[in-house]
């Protein structure tokens, strides 16, 4: 009987089925490509590294760290910074990442060189080792010179990929190899300059590196040091790509909540058809369970193959996800299907049409004989106890799903809070729209127009289906397009001429004078001569840095206590600065107190607040100062910022070097000035604004793409839950639309009946929808990304009109039939 009956109905129970399949199809390719990438970077956790440990230090190795590192007699060891090169035969010059190895660095993996045979030659052989991509933009080739500080060297070929390095990364400082011996002679290692000193171990696998790990990280941090083991490390790693997969997942819940939706609201109409077919069953001698089963079965069903081909396109659909992503990553994504997410996603389409319709289904349980006569639409209204239970395991089943997707237990219980809200609100002003327009009908209104009204409220109506369907719908694809715009608000990237655009670091005092007459002599403003003074912190409130580092119960993060903070002195503040407590002090003399000013986020993790003492070692000095005030620093302004800044008259006898900043016009000024300052002060790192603008609008327009194909994705399966929704209601409006041209209606006036219905429930739908989003979406922007929030009228101009437009055109094809025929060739061919 439920194949017979499905074959019949086999039209709208095809569009229940595409409702599920794009919600799976999202769920199904995200968690294989979050299988995938968890398998590969376990699976590549050495070569990723290319070391089983490293010990790393971003100063000289004290004599303590030094005494650790040698006990333990590393295999390879490596010293990096970054700094400005010169190619000799054109003039080049670009900042890029030295990197002095000496060993046998990599012992995992391997340094992909063009030639190959350079990758185990050139320590011998006393050549460097340069960017593939970096050789084909500056036209150099093996057998070329490069200049590196005081030194130049012979290149021996390019370097492809290094282990540890990515796409990212290399594009804003492409990696240069050099023999370690060569590094003293470059003279680039000079006071303040930033480097990073690492020791490659190789150990047996019968080594407990965990073990080692949790032995000597303690002693190594005293000394500001630390022990990364290759399984550490690519923790981390796939804790960083967890937000990628927190937000696809997202997205893909959303994708199948629409499709859920869908599901309820389809069957819902479609029962509600058979409920007199039901009730002849019934007189026939059918039990509640035969009936019921008939319409489970044929749920089932539709759940069992749209899981499957959701799956099926999920898992074509993922193959996309190292496409996207390839930039980000720092190895080659290897693609394998594992049967757990097709399976899940199977389960899913099962579980979820099932659960979805179970309400509507209920209802065929309850269905009376008598019903066969009865007209009254409330005849057979399953109990309130089993609606209730039927809305709790909705809840819950949604909550835990969620939970599954996203693992913030409080975000997936506010997701799911905000959605029942939202449909509560949507169902209470449908059923408010129903009775103002009762309440206040026009009946002076002509006769199509009060027709159209009359259906909104008349039995058998489908306002509050409808209305739900389209808003609920409306306000998880509009939210998702506001979250989006929060999201790429908050990595815009601007500038203007009045800004600098060319920033000079690591000027030494006895250069400062020599270098601001290169930037004038090339017809360019100094804008900014800012002097940098590297210190540590002491004490805070008191105790020592020391005792809280052992402290296994403080509040302080780790970063404050083992960081070298570059710190400044001025009288002012500048304009990505607000002081947001305490007073700003700008000058102090002599023998005064000292009053600094923090940022809130060092405020925040250092747990310091407004006259707290700080000591700080300023090489070797200690300094007591105290918090004078608490600034509101905009970090996202391409500028240098910083989390200390010191009043004038106390740091000007410091040992110092200074930054200088200018803004080019063009590209043949900045080159020239780069020329000009890397020929006569190789110690110098120069950095271009311009290119890194470009590099970070590039990289965002990935970004963007990406989070606008996965709210595209959700869009499409609105748009498919919406025509599914509307396009079941056909066949609740063809026998009245028959009836009304038996009476004499024009196809006219059916065509404007029609019309007026679904538009009035396309715009109530949508518009409360996005009302909706825009609230949630501002508690979003204002509570969780801590953002302005400027609403796109995106889906005021785009959507509101849309999904009403979409609504009218799928209403009015339904009616098609009973238009182009009599009324009983239509009343014939669908019974």
């Amino acid at each position: 009987m439920a194949w017979r009956d499905a074959k019949a109905s086999k039209v709208r129970l095809l569009l229940f089925m595409a409702s599920i399949i794009l919600g799976i199809a999202a769920v199904v390719s995200i968690q294989l490509f979050s299988t995938n990438l968890k398998d590969n970077i376990q699976r590549q956790s050495k070569s990723l590294m290319g070391a089983d440990f490293i010990i790393d230090s971003r100063q000289e190795p004290t004599v303590r760290a030094q005494s650790i590192i040698d006990s333990l007699q590393p295999d390879a060891s490596e010293v990096k910074f970054v700094s400005m090169i010169a190619f000799p035969k054109n003039g080049g010059t670009k900042l890029v990442q030295v990197r002095g190895l000496e060993g046998g660095f990599p012992f995992y993996g391997s340094l992909d060189t063009e030639p190959s045979a350079v990758s185990g030659t050139y320590q011998e052989s006393g050549g460097v080792l340069v960017d593939a991509t970096l050789m084909l933009q500056f036209k150099v080739k093996p057998g070329d010179s490069i200049k590196i500080g005081e030194l130049t060297l012979p290149i021996a070929g390019a370097l492809k990929s290094i282990p540890g390095s990515s796409a990212f990364s290399s594009s804003v400082a492409p990696p240069v190899v050099v023999p370690y011996r060569f590094i003293e002679a470059t003279q680039l290692l000079q006071f303040g300059s930033r480097k990073e000193y690492q020791y490659y171990y190789k150990v047996s696998d019968t080594v407990n590196l965990k073990q080692l790990q949790d032995q000597l990280e303690p002693q190594l941090d005293l000394e500001n040091a630390d022990l990364d083991t290759h399984t550490s490390t690519t923790n981390r790693l796939g804790q960083r790509y967890d937000n990628v997969g927190k937000f696809l997942n997202l997205a893909a819940f959303i994708a199948l909540l629409l499709g859920c939706i869908g599901i309820a609201s389809s069957v819902h109409i479609y029962i509600k058809e058979k409920l007199r077919a039901i009730a002849v069953l019934k007189c026939m001698g059918a039990s509640r369970l035969q009936s019921f089963l008939i319409f489970l079965i044929q749920i089932a069903g539709i759940g069992i193959v749209g899981g499957l081909v959701g799956s099926l396109i999920g898992v074509g659909l993922q193959q996309l996800f190292p496409y996207l992503l390839k930039d980000f990553l720092p190895f080659t994504l290897v693609i394998s299907i594992t049967p757990a997410p097709i399976l899940i996603g199977v389960f899913l389409g099962l579980f979820m049409s099932i659960l979805f319709a179970l309400l509507p289904l209920l209802r065929t349980w309850y269905v009376s004989p008598l019903d066969v006569l009865r007209v009254d639409e409330k005849a057979s209204q399953e109990p309130t106890k089993i609606r209730l239970l039927v809305f709790g395991a909705i809840l819950v089943f949604l909550y835990l799903f969620s939970f599954w997707l996203i693992k913030e237990p409080l975000y997936a219980l506010a997701f799911v809070a905000g959605t029942v809200i939202t449909f509560i609100i949507l169902a209470g002003v449908a059923l408010g729209f129903i009775k103002t327009v009762k309440r206040f009908f026009p009946k002076h209104w002509n006769f199509t127009a009060r027709q159209s009204l009359l259906n909104l409220f008349r039995p058998n109506n489908q306002t509050v289906v409808l209305v739900v369907a389209i808003g609920l719908g409306t306000f998880l694809i509009s939210t998702l397009y506001f979250t989006k715009d929060i999201l790429l608000s908050k990595t815009e990237v601007g500038q203007t001429s009045e800004n600098a655009n060319i920033i000079v670091l690591d000027v030494q005092p006895p250069q400062l004078d020599s270098v601001a007459q290169t930037i004038t002599a090339n017809s360019l403003t100094v804008l900014n001569n800012i002097p940098l003074v590297t210190m540590r912190m002491h004490s805070i409130n008191g105790t020592l840095v020391n005792e809280l580092r052992q402290d296994t119960t403080r509040q302080i993060r780790g970063w404050v206590l083992n960081h070298e903070f570059r710190t400044t002195y001025r009288d002012e503040l500048t304009e990505s600065e607000e002081v947001v407590e305490g007073e700003w002090v700008s000058q102090i003399n002599a023998n005064d107190p000292i009053a600094i000013s923090i940022s809130d986020n060092l405020a925040d993790d250092a747990k310091l607040s407004v006259g707290d003492p700080v000591v700080f070692n300023v090489q070797g000095v200690l300094m007591e100062t105290t918090v004078g005030s608490i600034r509101k620093v905009d970090w996202a302004q391409m500028q240098l910022n910083f989390t200390i800044v010191f009043p004038a008259g106390v740091l000007e006898q410091a040992p110092q070097f200074n930054v200088l900043t200018t803004s080019v016009p063009d590209d043949a000024s900045s080159a020239a000035l780069q020329q000009n300052l890397v020929s006569n002060f190789p110690n110098v790192t120069i950095i271009d604004l311009r290119q890194v603008y470009t590099l970070v609008e590039d990289i965002l327009d990935q970004v963007s793409w990406v989070i606008n194909f996965m709210a595209f994705f959700s869009i499409i399966t609105g748009i498919i839950v919406l025509i599914g929704s509307v396009r079941t209601s056909k066949y609740q409006r063809i026998k009245e639309s028959v009836l009304l041209r038996t009476l004499g209606a024009k196809n006219s006036q059916i065509l404007q009946i029609s019309a007026f219905e679904y538009v009035f429930l396309g715009l109530l739908g949508s518009l409360v929808g996005i009302i909706l989003a825009l609230i949630s979406s501002l508690c979003l922007a204002l509570f969780v990304f801590k953002e302005p929030f400027i609403p796109s009228l995106v889906p005021f101009i785009v959507f509101l009109p849309g999904i009403t437009l979409l609504v009218v055109a799928i209403g009015l094809s339904n009616i098609q039939s009973v238009l182009r025929s009599s009324p009983l060739e239509v009343l014939r061919r669908e019974t």
